[in-house]
């Protein structure tokens, strides 16, 4: 019996081809609208995520904006930070911007950076090519360079930068390693920038404080406590003004961004799920057109003893295929949408299994729900008052 009424459903699903295209339409588009969305938001969450993520979730940062009578801090309150408990390393941010020659090439108003050797530890994918600068060019005040990939492509097209000589702010520097590109969603972008030990910026750009540290931990789950000890020591800096600096643990900011866009996500998906809602009644509209249609078919099979339950089953049967298959054709439609938006876009492309069975699982819940009453209603119909349409 169910056999059989799954053959008739598909008959006549078969049977009326633009009709059953019309009535999957709604779903079709529903379920595309879901894929689509949710897989270039979840491929733009997960590229952002990574370069936020890059930032250091075992880090914090130290912004230090000044006094007028303390402008900054100075390596002795570097280094009251890194004998703190819990601490891995600290990395000196001392910036500026300035002018810089490579033989008749003059680039103005380009990001440089002091930094030291933790800076390059702490990230073993930055090093693109070359040597990072070490604790030796620190103690030594060395005048070496590491640049971004944006300076050798506009300064050295086609030739190796290592060993090169580059004027900065008047003296000369040599080129001892490349960063690795950064890419077009990073928050961070080396591509322009130049970085050079933090003691030879103090010395030589003209810099007299350290504007930032990044502070990396040994043990994230101490974060809290060690933000209470890097406060103490900046108090103390500071005259316990606490307008002289900032400080930010990125566990925290990394933890609020991804939560952020985890509910994005879920916007953008109830938004979409309101089109199969509409494709669901618009189910329910063709399958009650249908019923009107059938209507002596149904009143012969009723008189010839074919009980409710099985006209209903009927019905309800044509209803799930019609949602299944518009959920598999919108399935595929996102898919490619996605994939199209994703590539254009620059994000990496995830379809995740948990997306499909929503979007597709949802579709067939709809044709469930909105075929059941067509479907009960079919099975309702009184034999005599069908076989008067005859």
């Amino acid at each position: 019996m169910l056999w059989e009424s799954i053959r008739m459903s598909w008959k006549n699903i078969v049977t009326n081809k633009l009709r059953s295209f019309l009535t999957m339409l709604g779903i079709i588009i529903g379920v595309a609208s879901i894929i689509a969305l949710i897989t270039i938001v979840q491929g733009a969450t997960n590229s952002i995520s990574q370069q936020v993520t890059s930032l250091g979730a075992n880090k914090i940062t130290v912004n230090a904006m000044g006094t007028p009578l303390k402008q900054g801090l100075n390596e002795e309150d570097m280094k009251n930070i890194a004998h703190l408990k819990n601490i891995k390393g600290v990395s000196p941010t001392v910036l500026t911007k300035t002018n810089i020659v490579y033989q008749d090439q003059v680039k103005e108003d380009i990001n440089v950076q002091g930094k030291n050797e933790v800076y390059f530890q702490s990230n073993k994918s930055l090093l693109q090519s070359g040597r990072a600068i070490n604790i030796l060019d620190i103690r030594s005040k060395n005048q070496v360079a590491v640049i971004g990939q944006e300076l050798v492509t506009t300064l050295f097209y086609g030739v190796d930068p290592l060993e090169k000589n580059l004027i900065i702010n008047g003296k000369t520097y040599q080129i001892i390693g490349t960063m690795a590109p950064s890419s077009g969603f990073s928050v961070t972008s080396t591509n322009d920038t130049i970085v050079i030990p933090y003691t030879t910026a103090l010395r030589s750009l003209g810099v007299k404080n350290i504007t930032a540290l990044d502070v990396f931990l040994v043990d994230t789950g101490l974060a809290d406590d060690t933000v209470l000890d890097i406060k103490g020591v900046l108090n103390a800096a500071f005259n316990y003004n606490d307008q002289a600096y900032s400080v930010f643990n990125m566990g925290d900011i990394i933890a609020s961004f991804q939560s952020m866009m985890g509910m994005m996500s879920l916007l953008l998906g109830g938004i979409a799920a309101i089109s199969l809602v509409v494709g669901g009644i618009g189910i329910m509209n063709m399958m009650l057109v249908s019923i009107t249609e059938r209507t002596t078919e149904i009143g012969l099979r009723k008189a010839l003893g074919a009980p409710p339950n099985r006209i209903q089953v009927q019905f309800l049967i044509e209803s799930i295929f019609l949602s299944i298959f518009g959920g598999l054709i919108g399935l595929i439609l996102g898919s490619v949408i996605a994939y199209i938006a994703s590539t254009l876009i620059g994000v990496g492309y995830t379809m995740q299994l948990s997306t499909v069975i929503l979007a597709v699982g949802f579709s067939a819940v709809v044709g469930i729900i909105f075929g059941y009453m067509p479907a009960r209603r079919a099975s309702k119909l009184n034999p005599i008052d069908a076989l008067r349409s005859l």
